[in-house]
């Protein structure tokens, strides 16, 4: 039996299967993954995911028990469930991306969105049941008075099922994302908002990347719940939740190490003869509604018209990697990124000069790669839990200058480093990447060193002890 354990929708690894039923496994995708994968595998912590695609749940149907690591893959401790399809669809796409994802990220189209009825129900009863699954395989692999930190949106309701079957339990649960704010918050169904701050509320100990997202969670629990909130955390029911902020870092050494590898080292040599000694601005996201990347292009439409000086000596680096493209407004976004940056081309590019080079296909290596070269690193969200892309690029680049939103939750550590930004306001977007650009080098070099110390400060080692000391 197990004393620590991790669970997360997504693990740590992937696998895809060929046409002659081949597996090949490779490293999940997803900042959480990033952050967890190497501490978890280093401190033995068996990881409890789900199986996400045909490739995964060939895996688990190969391994005893749906544990990767006794089926001979070098993944650490890992068990990985084989939910079944539609309900594994409903409770992901249905209810954690298109409903709890909208609400804490404040994404609906409200005069025309959200819809809650008979369909929805068929769709939260999917996600009872997802939740309800890891409840199950974590009371099965857990010791006696182990410790569990359940991670993330799609898991809101596994504290409480979890501790309905194991109350010996000592529980933590972990938001990577924003919290929306009691007013917001309210747009949910009065029975699903309160089935998922009680279902959060079943942990011991519950976590937030900053105080503010911390204190939006606070704030629905007193307002929606009527729960006392005080220095303790929250109380209802007669259980006492404690409340932590754990503000996720990066691994400096270990991003270095991986970044001076030869596939990166042929990247950076690629993207330089793409380039020339030109200046770079670098955006690195997933194609995900609150990343803001239209904007963003909008934006450095704006910095090229309004300074002339520039053409030909600078080119944006925006990689927008597809996301969630099971969901039709994701698709329909990535569609409106690329037309963007094709307007862009074809008013400003000339036979010598390509002032924007968009990539949509995922590529780890090259976006280490981009890091290293970047002069200016764009991270303009409309809103974020943390965002590791805007810690991850002043570790790589010592000279980088980060243009960073308000409303990532990294603001409130590099802010003051950084050029902050109104992520809505084009125009001041479009102002500080000139800033950027022409700032002095002892500014630059002396901003960069701040903005990586904050970055390394919690790396993730530091952040799951954090999180299991509180379980103590």
């Amino acid at each position: 039996m197990n004393s620590v354990l991790v669970a997360s929708n997504r693990g740590p690894v992937s696998f895809t299967v060929s046409d002659d039923g081949e597996l090949t496994m490779k490293r999940g995708g997803g900042g959480l993954v990033s952050g967890l994968s190497g501490v978890a595998k280093d401190e033995g912590v068996l990881w409890v995911c789900a199986a996400l695609s045909d490739g995964d749940r060939s895996a688990v149907r190969q391994a005893p028990g749906g544990r990767l690591d006794q089926a001979g893959y070098d993944t650490g401790a890992l068990r990985m469930l084989d939910i079944a399809p539609a309900t594994f669809h409903r409770a992901y796409n249905a209810v954690a991306n298109s409903t709890l994802w909208f609400v804490n990220h404040l994404l609906y189209d409200i005069p025309n969105s959200p819809h809650f009825g008979t369909r929805f129900q068929r769709e939260w009863e999917s996600y009872r049941d997802y939740n309800g699954a890891f409840a199950l395989a974590l009371a099965e692999e857990a010791g006696h008075e182990a410790r569990v930190m359940v991670q993330d949106y799609h898991l809101t309701l596994t504290p409480a099922m979890l501790r309905a079957e194991r109350p010996d339990l000592r529980i933590a649960h972990f938001s990577h994302t924003p919290w929306a704010p009691p007013e917001y918050f309210a747009l949910l169904p009065d029975e699903v908002a309160r089935e998922v701050l009680e279902g959060i509320l079943g942990a011991d100990h519950a976590g937030f990347l900053t105080e503010r997202w911390a204190r939006a969670f606070t704030d629905c629990c007193a307002a929606l719940l009527g729960a006392t909130v005080d220095a303790r955390g929250v109380t209802h029911e007669g259980r006492t939740t404690r409340i932590g902020v754990h503000a996720l870092g990066v691994d400096g050494e270990q991003l270095w190490r991986r970044a001076c590898e030869p596939d990166v080292e042929s990247n950076v040599a690629a993207l330089r003869e793409q380039t020339g000694d030109r200046k770079l601005i670098v955006r690195i996201d997933r194609t995900e509604l609150s990343k803001n990347i239209v904007r963003g292009l909008v934006a450095y439409r704006e910095f090229l018209a309004a300074h002339p000086e520039w053409h030909g000596r600078v080119v944006h680096l925006a990689f927008a990697y597809p996301s969630r493209h099971d969901l039709p407004e994701y698709r329909e976004y990535t569609a409106a990124v690329q037309r963007c940056a094709k307007e862009i081309e074809d008013e400003y590019a000339t036979e010598d000069w390509d002032p924007l080079i968009l990539n949509v296909n995922d590529d780890y290596a090259r976006s280490l790669a981009a890091y290293r070269m970047a002069d200016v690193l764009l991270v303009n969200p409309i809103r974020d839990g943390m965002n590791l892309v805007a810690k991850e690029g002043p570790i790589l680049s010592p000279r980088c200058v980060l243009v960073l939103s308000r409303e990532a939750g990294a603001a409130a550590e590099l802010g003051a480093d950084a050029l902050v930004i109104n992520p809505y306001d084009v125009l001041e977007t479009a102002q500080a990447l000139h800033t950027a650009l022409v700032m002095p080098e002892e500014e630059r070099t002396r901003r960069a060193a701040s903005l990586a110390g904050a970055a390394t400060a919690l790396p993730p080692q530091k952040w799951l002890a954090a999180q299991l000391d509180a379980l103590t």
